[in-house]
């Protein structure tokens, strides 16, 4: 088997967007010249990427064994340990060589333990703007945090169990290995790789406002909605009275269109598109975290479209290392709404931001560097499989006691 010919299937939860890392991935793959398969439980949606250029499908659970078995490819990928759990044990059982992929996307277990230390703050009544504490958490607090969650044991379980896993945050690689003792060998550090930007930014004066792109829904996203709404943005406002808030987000809540308040600069927007075109026209982009995990895309996507931003440690994470934020980043809400109401106002300052973004996507999300080495690193493993799952004890103990159980279920309900 040339590397050249390698078969790829990809199993994803949902089709992917424009843009998205996924369709990244997918790109990546065929410009190797590979063979790709694109296979989802879910149905495609109208604003979905066009995949014309593979063969794409929509996976039926009760008809999988057959496809499986008659695709027979070289290389699954997995998106999320949920899909891991529900598929590789019948990947393994038709196509035992097949190499097996987990993208982990952001680490779950790290997003919701952050939530539970937030909550638990937040119930003892400590004070509501400044974070710097909790943004500190060491990565020993956090191992304490989330070793006795089930929702953890599943996810590093998956990781065990797969030949290699990818990894968008070189914090959370850290983490794994340090703090769980992941065999580095079973890990890659693979973040979003979107294309360079083909057209000239628009230049300051000729930006307005201030944008914030939000999922209503998620509890990361909604809780900086409040925070914004009740804390930061009242500070921001009485320095700039004709400055505007625009949340974007895809179907907002009767509790999220309530915040709308136009006579306070703060606007809601029900919004399902690119972000690109909007970020390109406002003048800064606003993401306040308080928790959460991997790479937030809405902060890469202003990278791209040149516009500065203001975030918390958490937004930043994994995001830059040593070199300087494009924008400025706080632990505060009192930083966060002098960093904003200082950007907006000074064009200087606004375009040495802007200029700290180019270093940024050069390096942490150079393209053409992360698929050459995603690609390389997966022919490395296919022609190491072998030795590779002797090696990795764990996985081996937990793909058996995986199909032990299994069995003892199928057993109990022969008749």
């Amino acid at each position: 088997m040339s590397a050249s010919s390698l078969h790829v299937l990809v199993i994803a939860q949902a089709w992917p967007r424009p843009n998205s890392p996924m369709l990244q991935r997918l790109q990546g793959f065929l410009a190797r010249g590979w063979q790709v398969t694109f296979a989802s439980p879910a149905a495609p949606e109208q604003q979905d990427a066009n995949l014309s250029a593979l063969r794409a499908v929509e996976l039926v659970d009760s008809d999988f064994d057959p496809f499986i078995g008659g695709l027979a490819p070289d290389v699954v990928l997995f998106e999320r340990f949920e899909l891991e759990e529900r598929f590789a044990w019948r990947v393994e059982q038709h196509c035992p060589k097949a190499l097996r992929l987990l993208d982990s996307g952001d680490l779950q277990s790290l997003r919701e333990a952050r939530h539970a230390l937030l909550r638990r703050r937040l119930a003892l009544g400590l004070d509501p703007n400044d974070f710097r504490e909790l943004f500190a958490t060491s990565g020993s607090d956090l191992y304490q945090q989330m070793a006795p969650a089930e929702l953890t044991r599943r996810e590093i379980a998956a990781i065990h169990r797969s030949d290699l896993s990818l990894v968008v945050s070189d914090v959370e690689i850290d983490l794994l290995v340090n703090g769980f003792g992941v065999p580095p060998a079973l890990l890659h550090w693979c973040p979003p790789m979107p294309e360079a930007p083909r057209t000239a930014t628009v230049p300051f004066g000729e930006r307005e406002h201030i944008i914030a792109f939000v999922d209503f829904r998620d509890p990361a996203d909604w809780d900086s909605v409040l925070w914004l709404k009740h804390n930061i943005w009242p500070m921001v406002r009485r320095h700039l009275p004709d400055a505007q808030l625009h949340l974007h987000g895809p179907s907002p809540s009767a509790k999220a269109l309530a915040l709308h308040d136009p006579a306070g600069g703060l606007l809601i927007f029900e919004h399902d598109a690119e972000p690109a075109a909007l970020l390109g026209k406002a003048r800064l982009c606003l993401a306040a975290l308080r928790f959460g995990a991997g790479i937030k895309g809405v902060l890469l996507d202003a990278m791209l479209a040149g516009t500065p931003s203001i975030t918390t440690p958490i937004g930043s994470e994994a995001m830059h290392g040593t070199q300087p934020w494009p924008g400025q980043v706080s632990a505060t809400a009192e930083g966060l709404a002098k960093a904003v109401i200082a950007l907006y106002a000074d064009e200087d300052r606004w375009n040495q931001a802007q200029r700290n973004a180019a270093p940024l996507l050069d390096t942490h999300f150079n393209r053409r560097w992360h698929g050459a080495a995603l690609a390389e690193r997966i022919e490395q493993t296919l022609m190491e499989l072998a030795d590779q799952r002797l090696y990795n004890f764990t996985g081996a103990m937990l793909r058996q006691q995986q199909r032990s159980l299994r069995d003892a279920g199928a057993a109990d309900r022969c008749p």
